[in-house]
C-alpha cells in the first residue's frame, strides 16, 4: 500500500510509515498510520489530504474505495475509484484536534469487501493562530513602602490555546512594557519584583504596570497579549509626627469648669492608619492642673481642665506638651526619634465670682432648751475677686420653713428666733447665702448644720397600753403583768428607769410592784381568789422615774380585769357575768327558785295552746333562757347577749347525736334518778344544775305536739350575718308569686301541724300559690 501526502514538514513520518509497511506487507494487504492536515487552510481548492491505495486493486476498475467516520461525508471525500482524501472545509485545531475515520475497499459490482476495514486518524496540524490570554483579567496587589530590591510583589499568568507539543506556538514568555524603573517582570514565570529600593509611599503610593505575553518565545512573527496591574504601596511606619507650630496660645476664663476642655492640639504624621495614632502627654508646667487625653477619632491632643483656676493666684500657665507615635515600628527606629513637643500658654481671664464660705460645711450644736435669740455660731465667705465687695447673709428659708433661726446680715452670726424641741427635730440643715454688696447676682452657697442636744424634758411613760388579765383562782405571788417603760429623751448613758407603787396605794392588799431593775417592773398578787362577783376591775397607779438630772417622773395606771380562766390559765371570759346571784344563796333556796320556775313554764306552756294570737304574744319561758327576741348579728353580735353558756352546752353533747330526732338520752350527766325519773338538781353542782335544767325542757319541747320543730330551737344562735348557714329568714324563701304547695305538710303529723297551718291551703282549695307576709 502506498501512503501520499503533500506536505513536507510530514516527510520524516512518512518515512518511517512506510518502513513500518514493508516489515508487515507480508501479513496483511493494508497498513494505516496518521495522515495530517494543516488548520486553517484558506485556499480556493479542496485541500488535498493523501492517497489510499490496495494491493488488491489491479487499476482495471473493479475495485471502489469507501471512507467512514467523523466528518467522512461534510469535511472529508475519497475519490472512490483513485483513494483521494480532500478536506472541503477549513479546519480549527483549537475546536477538533483529530478524526477518526474508517477505509474499505470494495469491489465495485458486488459490494464485497475485498480488505478488512481499518481505522485511521486524520489529525489536524496546529499553526500560531492563537495569541496568549491573561484569564485573571486585571490584577490589583500591593506591597510595603521601603522594601527591597527584588521584593516579590504578584505572580500573573496567561494561557495559549495552541498545541504546546508541538512547535513554539504556545511558549510564552512576559515582558513589562510600562512600570520601569520600579518594577520588573521575570520572562518565563511572571513574577513580578520591585525594581527599586526604599520606595516612598508619602511620595507615590500606587503604580499601574502593563505586562505583555508573547508566544514563539519572543521571536518575531508570534502573537501577544496583554494585562494591566495596579500595584499599591503600604503603609509603615517610617515618619515621624511633628507639629506644625512650636507654640500655642489660648485664653479661658477662670470660671472655667472642671472638666472642661481647655484646648485642642495636633502632631501631623504623613503616615496613615495605626501608624500615625499618637499619644501625648504633659512634660511640664501643668501635672496636676491639667490633662491631655488623645482624641481616637482625629488624633488631637485634647488638654482638660483638672482644677478650678483662680485669676487672682495665677493668671496664665505654660505648657509643655509632647507627642509620640503609639506604634513604633522597630525597623525604622535608626531614622530618628518618633516623638516632637510643642509648647501651649494658657491665659486666666478674670470674671466676677460669687462669694467663697471659709467653710463649706459648718457645724454647730445648741441645747434644746436654749433661749430665743441664742447665738450658735457664725459662718464667714469673702469676695474671691480683687474688689473685695462687703458681703451680706442670709438664710435659704427653703431650709428653715418655719423660721426657728437667723442670721446677722453683716457679721453672719447664727441665732435663735424661736424655742427648738429635739424631739420633734433633732439637727437642722440651712443652707445659708451669700450675696455681694456691689452686685447682688453673685450668691454663693454654705451650709450649717445644727445639731439640737437634749435635755431631759420628758417624762417615762408606759411602752405600750397594757391589757392585764387576772385568774379568779391566781395563786398569791402570782406575776399578771411585767411592765416596761419609754421616754422621749436620749441620755448619753442611756435610760434607766425606776419603778414603784404611790404611797397611796403601796398598802394595798390586793397587788405589789417588783422592780427587776433593768427597766421593767412585774405586778405581783398579794392573795388568791379574785372574785369578780366582788370586783371585776382593778386600777393600779404604777410611778415611773427616769435617771435624768433633774429626774421626771409620771404616774400610769395599769387596768387590770378579773376573769373566768380554764385550768390552764386561759381566761374565757371577763368583765361584768351575765347573772348575779345574791351572797350566800343555799342549795335549798336554790331548788325552790327552780321549781317556782318550772310552775310558770308549765302554765305558759297551757296558755300557748289556747289560741295562735295568744302564742304570738305570749312570752315562754324558755325564750328568756335559749332565745333573744332582737336579731342581731349572729356568730358575729358579741354585744347582745353572751352565748358562751350556751356554745358551751352544745361542745359537752356528743357529736355523734342527730338534732333533726328526738334525743333518746334524758341527761349528758349521771346523777341519781327519783321514782317519777326526775332528776334531783339539788345533788348535782350548781353549773350542772342549770345545764341539767336547760336539757330537760328542751327534750319537752321536742316532743309536745305544739311546740315548735326541735331544729329550730338549736339553730337560731347561728342566724345573721356571718352564719355558714347565711339568713334563715323566711321573707327571702319565697316570692308572692311562688307555685310550690305546701298540703302535704298536714301529712307530716302533729310536731308539723302550725306549719302546715301557716303554708298550707286552709280552704282545702290548691290553687298553686302560697302568699307568706
Amino acid at each position: 500500500v502506498a501512503l501520499r501526502s503533500p506536505h513536507k514538514q510530514t516527510a520524516g513520518c512518512r518515512g518511517q510509515n512506510w518502513r513500518l509497511a514493508t516489515q508487515i506487507m507480508h501479513k496483511r494487504s493494508w497498513v494505516w498510520n496518521q495522515f495530517f492536515v494543516l488548520e486553517e487552510y484558506t485556499g480556493e481548492e479542496p485541500l488535498y489530504v493523501g492517497k489510499l491505495h490496495s494491493d488488491m486493486d489491479k487499476g482495471d476498475g473493479k475495485v471502489k474505495y469507501v471512507l467512514s467516520g467523523e466528518g467522512s461525508t461534510s469535511i472529508f471525500t475519497i475519490d472512490e475509484n483513485t483513494g483521494d482524501i480532500h478536506a472541503t472545509k477549513r479546519l480549527d485545531r483549537e475546536e477538533q484536534a483529530y478524526y477518526t475515520l474508517q477505509a474499505q475497499a470494495v469491489d465495485r459490482i458486488t459490494n464485497i469487501p475485498v480488505e478488512p476495514r481499518s481505522e485511521f486518524l486524520v489529525k489536524v496540524q496546529d499553526i500560531n493562530d492563537n495569541e496568549p490570554k491573561f484569564m485573571d483579567g486585571h490584577y490589583m496587589a500591593g506591597v510595603p513602602e521601603m522594601s527591597a530590591l527584588g521584593t516579590m510583589v504578584v505572580q500573573v499568568a496567561a494561557t495559549d490555546a495552541d498545541d504546546p507539543t508541538y512547535g513554539n506556538s504556545a511558549r510564552v514568555v512576559y515582558s513589562i512594557i510600562s512600570g520601569q524603573p520600579y518594577f520588573s517582570v521575570e520572562p518565563k514565570t511572571g513574577i513580578i519584583r520591585t525594581a527599586l529600593p526604599n520606595m516612598d509611599r508619602e511620595v507615590k503610593d500606587q503604580y499601574v504596570l502593563v505586562i505583555q505575553a508573547k508566544d514563539m518565545v519572543g521571536q518575531m512573527g508570534g502573537l501577544s497579549g496583554t494585562t494591566s496591574v495596579t500595584i499599591t504601596l503600604t503603609d509603615v511606619n517610617d515618619n515621624p509626627p511633628h507639629f506644625s507650630r512650636k507654640n500655642y496660645q489660648y485664653t479661658v476664663l477662670e470660671s472655667l469648669p472642671v472638666a472642661s476642655v481647655v484646648a485642642r492640639v495636633k502632631a501631623v504624621d504623613a503616615d496613615i492608619g495605626p501608624n500615625a495614632e499618637m499619644e501625648y502627654r504633659i512634660m511640664e508646667d501643668g501635672p496636676g492642673l491639667f490633662n491631655i487625653t488623645t482624641d481616637e477619632d482625629t488624633q488631637e491632643g485634647v488638654i482638660i481642665l483638672q482644677k478650678p483656676l483662680d485669676f487672682e493666684t495665677k493668671n496664665s500657665f505654660n505648657v509643655r506638651i509632647e507627642a509620640t507615635n503609639r506604634n513604633i515600628d522597630s525597623a525604622f527606629v535608626h531614622l530618628g526619634s518618633f516623638s516632637d513637643t510643642t509648647s501651649v500658654k494658657v491665659t486666666v481671664e478674670d470674671v466676677n465670682e460669687s462669694p467663697v464660705f471659709s467653710t463649706q460645711l459648718s457645724r454647730m450644736v445648741v441645747s434644746e432648751d436654749a433661749r430665743v435669740g441664742t447665738s450658735i455660731g457664725r459662718v464667714s465667705a469673702h469676695d474671691p475677686d480683687s474688689s473685695n465687695s462687703a458681703i451680706r447673709y442670709s438664710i435659704d428659708r427653703n431650709t428653715d420653713l418655719e423660721r426657728f433661726f437667723i442670721v446677722d446680715a453683716l457679721s453672719g452670726v447664727i441665732s435663735t428666733a424661736k424655742p427648738l424641741d429635739r424631739e420633734v427635730n433633732s439637727v437642722h440643715n440651712l443652707t445659708i447665702l451669700a450675696m455681694e454688696s456691689q452686685d447682688p447676682t453673685k450668691i454663693g452657697k454654705g451650709f450649717v448644720a445644727i445639731t439640737v442636744l437634749d435635755i431631759n424634758d420628758n417624762a417615762p411613760v408606759f411602752a405600750i397600753e397594757y391589757e392585764t388579765l387576772l385568774c379568779e383562782n391566781a395563786a398569791p405571788g402570782q406575776v399578771i403583768q411585767t411592765i416596761s417603760a419609754v421616754d422621749k429623751d436620749e441620755p448619753p448613758s442611756g435610760h434607766r428607769f425606776y419603778f414603784a407603787l404611790p404611797a397611796s396605794v403601796a398598802s394595798n392588799t390586793n397587788f405589789t410592784l417588783r422592780d427587776n431593775k433593768d427597766n421593767t417592773a412585774s405586778i405581783v398578787t398579794k392573795h388568791g381568789g379574785f372574785r369578780r362577783q366582788e370586783q371585776m376591775l382593778y386600777r393600779l397607779p404604777v410611778l415611773i422615774v427616769d435617771s435624768g438630772s433633774p429626774a421626771l417622773s409620771s404616774t400610769n395606771t395599769l387596768s387590770v380585769n378579773v376573769c373566768d380562766c380554764d385550768s390552764d390559765g386561759v381566761a374565757q371570759s371577763c368583765g361584768a357575768m351575765p347573772y348575779t346571784l345574791p351572797a350566800g344563796l343555799s342549795t335549798g333556796a336554790l331548788v325552790a327558785i327552780l321549781g317556782c320556775i318550772i310552775t310558770l313554764l308549765g302554765k305558759e306552756g297551757r296558755d300557748n295552746n289556747t289560741s295562735r294570737e295568744a302564742a304570738t304574744d305570749a312570752r315562754d319561758v324558755r325564750e328568756n333562757i335559749v332565745r333573744y327576741d332582737d336579731e342581731g348579728g349572729g356568730e358575729e353580735d358579741t354585744e347582745a347577749f353572751d352565748m358562751v353558756a350556751l356554745r358551751n352546752l352544745n361542745v359537752i353533747r356528743d357529736p355523734k347525736v342527730r338534732r333533726d330526732v328526738t334525743p333518746d338520752t334524758h341527761t349528758f350527766f349521771p346523777y341519781p334518778m327519783s321514782s317519777s325519773s326526775q332528776p334531783v338538781y339539788k345533788t348535782l353542782p350548781d353549773n350542772v344544775v342549770f345545764r341539767e335544767f336547760i336539757w330537760d325542757r328542751l327534750k319537752d319541747a321536742d316532743v309536745e305536739p305544739s311546740a315548735p320543730p326541735y331544729d329550730s330551737l338549736q339553730t337560731y344562735a347561728f342566724e345573721g350575718s356571718g352564719s355558714v348557714a347565711e339568713s334563715l329568714s323566711s321573707l327571702e324563701s319565697l316570692s308572692t308569686d311562688s307555685e310550690q304547695n305546701y298540703d302535704y305538710l298536714s301529712t307530716w303529723g302533729p310536731r308539723f301541724k302550725k306549719l302546715a297551718d301557716l303554708y298550707g291551703n286552709n280552704d282545702g282549695k290548691s290553687n298553686g300559690n302560697s302568699v307568706l307576709s
